[in-house]
């Protein structure tokens, strides 16, 4: 691979970082809890990442193309996780917004259970896993930069360790961002509204992806 095509592939994956999609909304709603768990779920999502461009260089990704089936299966996964995520975060929104107003002020915290950085690292690599804009990128894309006749499993390495360092970027950048701002976003109606809101979007988009899916 030339310069110009590593360039041209790059670009790529930042395009697919910086459009909103599950990974930004998830870092951002366990940011909200914890900067270090937001940095671990980015840190899951990159690793995954890496999961995803190794199954391309095994060859899993002709048997994915050869059979719509079970591409179709892994969107209904991923769509049903998505939607997991963000019924149970709305739940628990709801019920951690119960306590009232007083105990929230004297604390100058919300009392809403905090992420662990475990629980945040699989929490984004199950959700990259299970993200078919991801898995689509490097069905239909990665392998056109691999070039024939060369180091398959290599080239497909090289070019998951590109986008998967440029997402951890992007979604540490969407963490540290959300931890300097939290001296205003960990007021309780701020962070209750927020939490919420993050958490209905990714209900939407596993709703979206199971729509996208049935229709298929």
């Amino acid at each position: 691979m030339t310069p110009v095509t590593l360039l041209a592939f790059a670009g790529l994956c930042l395009l697919l970082s910086v459009t909103p999609g599950p990974d930004t909304f998830l870092v951002l709603r366990i940011s909200l809890r914890s900067a270090g768990a937001g940095i671990a779920a980015a840190l899951g999502s990159a690793v995954a990442s890496l999961v995803w461009a190794a199954l391309v260089g095994v060859g899993l990704a002709a048997v994915l193309e050869d059979s719509a089936e079970v591409f179709r299966w892994l969107k209904i996964a991923g769509g049903l996780y998505l939607l997991y995520l963000g019924i149970s975060s709305l739940i628990r929104a709801r019920r951690t917004g119960a306590p009232s107003a007083t105990a929230g002020h004297s604390t100058g915290r919300s009392n809403s259970r905090r992420y662990s950085c475990r629980a945040g690292f699989g929490a984004g690599a199950f959700s990259t896993l299970l993200n078919p804009k991801v898995g689509l990128f490097y069905l239909a894309v990665v392998p056109q930069f691999i070039p024939h006749g060369g180091a398959t499993l290599d080239t497909a390495m090289v070019l998951g360790a590109i986008e998967s360092t440029i997402g951890l970027f992007y979604l540490v950048a969407v963490s540290v961002a959300a931890a300097k701002a939290m001296a205003w976003l960990q007021r309780p109606r701020v962070s209750s509204w927020l939490e919420r809101g993050s958490s209905g979007i990714i209900a939407a988009l596993g709703l979206g992806v199971l729509a996208s899916s049935a229709g298929s």
